[in-house]
């Protein structure tokens, strides 16, 4: 068995392990080319995240999901690009958006620059994926905009907040549909269609994209909270720092105040709004990781994994679904 990629994706298959590899370092090269510009200023800003690193987790999913059909067809490494450099846009206007100072451990492109460079760098990347999109063909640039229409949704949902009628929850899981499972699940729907596949192994790769997505994320909100590390890609406890309302907080505001439940009072005393203190945000951490709503969001994530895992049950035996299989399994690791 070998671990490929961030997430400790198991390959069991010599062949599969070639080609994801070969495929991930063509991808690789692709956005360093797709961030040269003929001005030297440019390009230093439009790498500057790409070179900070990032899980590569949309182009590996394009890869896996072309294993279903012709997995060498000419478009499946541009199509992940395209995916990979959509992101990487998103990441540098998510960052003026939220005033961030860094990013992947590095100094956010808004931080070492300004905001309004930060955002000419953003559209300089979604110009590249679009010219490289526009060889892919109509039915690819159709798809890639259905789903940016989603993020820029999501985000905007982000933005506005739920409304007073609104579940809290639900608008949170509308909101992670729309800017990290859209592209996630594009990425497979690419990969797959690119590659040739049957058009119901095409939308069973394309849902089972949706759900792995909103995994990952949920996943991603119990490490803020539960991990020790910087697993997460940033320090522990960030969010409840920045009082943004994940779904743990989400999850025990959503409940009645329980006297019988050690600290919970206090708890939701703390993530009212953002946590400036040192003492206070150590004290909501610890709070936090004991209380039922973070075993609560634990199982909900898991619960998306395994209905990602089960959409997979129709497809044929073979390395590339064990594999994304592997990355289901993968979410349950990050989550423990």
């Amino acid at each position: 068995m070998t671990v490929v990629g961030p997430f400790g994706l198991s390959v069991q298959d010599q062949a599969l392990e070639a080609d994801v590899r070969e495929g991930m370092a063509a991808v690789e090269q692709a956005l360093a080319d797709a961030t040269k510009s003929d001005v030297p200023f440019i390009t230093v800003g439009a790498q500057h995240l790409l070179h900070a690193g990032g899980k590569r987790f949309r182009p590996l999913l394009t890869l896996l999901a072309a294993q279903f059909g012709d997995a060498n067809a000419p478009g499946i490494v541009p199509a992940a690009v395209v995916v990979e450099l959509t992101h990487l846009a998103t990441l540098y206007h998510d960052d003026v958006m939220d005033e961030a100072s860094m990013r992947r451990g590095a100094v956010s492109a808004n931080a070492r620059w300004d905001n309004s460079v930060a955002i000419l760098t953003g559209d300089f990347l979604f110009s590249r994926a679009s010219q490289i999109l526009a060889d892919l063909g109509p039915k690819a640039v159709r798809l890639q905009a259905q789903a940016f229409e989603r993020l820029v949704t999501g985000q905007i949902l982000e933005t506005a907040g739920p409304g007073p009628d609104d579940d809290p929850v639900r608008h949170y899981l509308d909101v992670l549909s729309g800017k990290t499972s859209s592209l996630i699940a594009v990425s497979c729907h690419l990969g797959a269609l690119l590659a040739g596949a049957d058009e119901r192994v095409v939308d069973i790769l394309t849902q089972y994209g949706e759900r792995i997505g909103t995994a990952f994320q949920l996943a991603d909100d119990i490490l803020d909270v539960a991990s020790e590390s910087r697993e997460s890609g940033k320090t522990p406890g960030t969010d409840l720092r920045e009082g943004v309302p994940t779904l743990p907080v989400l999850l025990l505001r959503a409940t009645e105040p329980d006297p019988s439940v050690p600290g919970d009072l206090r708890l939701r005393e703390l993530t009212a709004g953002p946590i400036e203190d040192d003492e206070l945000h150590a004290e909501a951490l610890e709070l936090m990781r004991a209380h039922p709503a973070l075993a609560q969001a634990r199982e909900d994530t898991l619960r998306w994994a395994e209905e990602a895992r089960e959409l997979l049950g129709p497809l044929p035996p073979c390395p590339a679904k064990s594999a994304l299989e592997g990355l289901c399994d993968a979410v349950a690791l990050r989550t423990m």
